[in-house]
């Protein structure tokens, strides 16, 4: 049996997001502009996984799993209060936040998300 695999935004080394079996998996997302303090910065990524997860046919209620990575750990408060603040009451997904040594040194937080869809 074959199933479909939908990617959308395919560039030559990743795809923004996969679709397949009702699963949608973002790649890690980070700030437009790394000029931004943690918290701008984890705003930009949450509006941005807002977007791919309507444009995949899901939404924040349905995230499954999120990956949060900090280049700095001591920026934890910061990021929670803006993640606090968008993911929905009663629909907060397993998470794990790990401090870890970004892309580039001006970006402070990335987050991958797993979802299901609607």
């Amino acid at each position: 049996m074959t199933t479909t695999i939908r990617r959308l935004h395919v560039g030559a080394r990743m795809s923004e997001a996969v679709i397949h079996n009702g699963v949608v998996y973002l790649a890690g997302q980070v700030a437009e502009d790394p000029s931004a303090d943690v918290g701008a910065q984890t705003g930009q990524v949450l509006a941005a996984i807002d977007r791919l997860l309507a444009e995949a046919g899901s939404d924040r209620t349905r995230i499954l799993q999120a990956q949060v990575f900090l280049a700095d750990i001591g920026d934890f408060a910061a990021m929670n209060a803006v993640w606090d603040a968008w993911v929905p009451a009663g629909h907060t997904p397993a998470r794990a936040t790990v401090e870890a040594r970004l892309a580039a040194p001006q970006y402070r937080v990335e987050i991958k998300i797993v979802a299901a869809q609607a």
